[in-house]
């Protein structure tokens, strides 16, 4: 069995709640729990917390392989180790000797699936003890008595001859159970390195790490996802998504409806980028059919619940020649759930409701309904676009 335990206390000096705190859209913790609930290695994994605001936070995810453990008091203090909750943790669980534990740290958001898998591999394969994750660091060291650590600066190595060396990065450790109740350390001698890619040596200790990770996070993850998909379809809501929701009445009792001027400017970029257009909605209004008018949009269905709104777009993908996973669609409540589950990229503004926003890989933006939300994803579209 192949274990996994995240560390997460309530205090924290620097971040208040850190481990919760919205990171890219999601609790800070978010990340690393979707990437070891869709790893292929890891079998059970565990939050270690003293708090129930934090567990009521992972619950609220739905993960299968989640669980949380309640930390004992005295091992959640400030000064409490990491180690000291490891083994609390372990001599409360009956574990096999040979059972692998990976150390997680939630303050390592960008860590991939593929990272925490390629890490067990390597240290199955490998003949060594226990492994890290690391990142090769080509910068070099002095000690502050002016003594160079690992060069010689009378001979200065070029950057492209320099090996450099590996940078701890904090983002996972792996070892075998008996190893680490033996040691009391997470690490056991004879130690292999997972090397991975140099953006993942942030951790967040403070708050300027977090603007950094955040940048990190979009540009080598959601961006990249986004990317790998070749948009050629961009859909949207209406209601909660191109608007804000509000429902407004004049004093004749007529229906208006609040658009943002942002979004427009968005469906014509897409339009001046190749992109097809379309709006697909519950309701069916004559504001709804002039603002598709205003916004030369390719498609525009209205009247549509969920089956309505998947069939519409089946026939859109056959009447232009592509398929789903080139469809883009931002949509914000229950009656976009289908279809946003199964579109290639999907997204949703900040004011969706819970369930949309637990939508696997769907991107909640910084922005809400009718606030411009609807052009942001266009930027995240048409970012890697000549």
């Amino acid at each position: 069995m192949n274990i996994a335990f995240i560390p997460a206390r309530c205090g924290s000096k620097a971040i208040r709640f850190k481990n919760i705190k919205e990171f890219c859209g999601r609790p800070l913790i978010y990340w690393n729990l979707l990437a070891l609930e869709n790893s292929s290695y890891i079998n059970e994994v565990y939050v270690a917390t003293d708090c129930v605001e934090i567990s009521e936070v992972v619950e609220s995810f739905g993960f299968l392989k989640v669980k949380i453990y309640m930390r004992d008091k005295e091992n959640a203090q400030d000064s409490s180790s990491t180690e000291a909750v490891i083994l609390e943790f372990l001599n409360k669980h009956k574990f096999k000797d040979e059972d692998l534990f990976m150390l997680v740290q939630a303050t390592s958001p960008i860590t991939q699936s593929e990272d925490f898998d390629g890490g067990i591999k390597k240290l199955k394969e490998g003949k060594k003890s226990s492994l890290l994750s690391v990142v090769r660091d080509k910068r070099f060291f002095w000690s502050s008595d002016g003594v160079p650590i690992n060069y010689d600066y009378k001979n200065r190595p070029r950057r492209q001859d320099f090996d450099g060396y590996m940078l701890e990065n904090g983002a996972f450790y792996i070892n075998r159970v008996s190893n680490i109740l033996r040691d009391k350390n997470r690490l056991s001698s004879d130690i292999d390195f997972y090397e991975m890619q140099d953006y993942n040596s942030i951790e967040i200790d403070e708050k300027v790490d977090w603007k950094i990770a955040e940048e990190y996070m979009r540009e080598h993850v959601l961006f990249k996802y986004v990317k790998e998909r070749n948009i050629k379809l961009f859909l949207s809501d209406v209601d909660g998504t191109l608007t804000d929701a509000g429902m407004y009445y004049g004093e004749n009792g007529e229906e208006l409806k609040k658009f943002n001027t942002h979004d427009g400017k968005g469906f014509e970029l897409l339009r001046k980028a190749g992109i097809k257009t379309g709006i697909i909605t519950s309701e069916e209004t004559k504001i709804v059919e002039n603002r598709a008018k205003k916004l030369k949009v390719d498609y525009l269905y209205q009247g549509l619940e969920h089956k309505g709104k998947l069939e519409a777009v089946k026939e859109i993908c056959k009447q232009e020649g592509i398929l789903l996973e080139e469809v883009a669609y931002i949509g914000d409540d229950i009656n976009c759930k289908e279809l946003l589950e199964i579109v290639g990229v999907c997204a949703c503004p900040k004011n969706a409701i819970p369930i949309i926003k637990s939508i696997p890989n769907i991107i909640e933006l910084s922005l809400k309904g009718g606030d411009g939300a609807v052009r942001e994803f266009v930027d995240i579209i048409l970012r890697d676009r000549d």
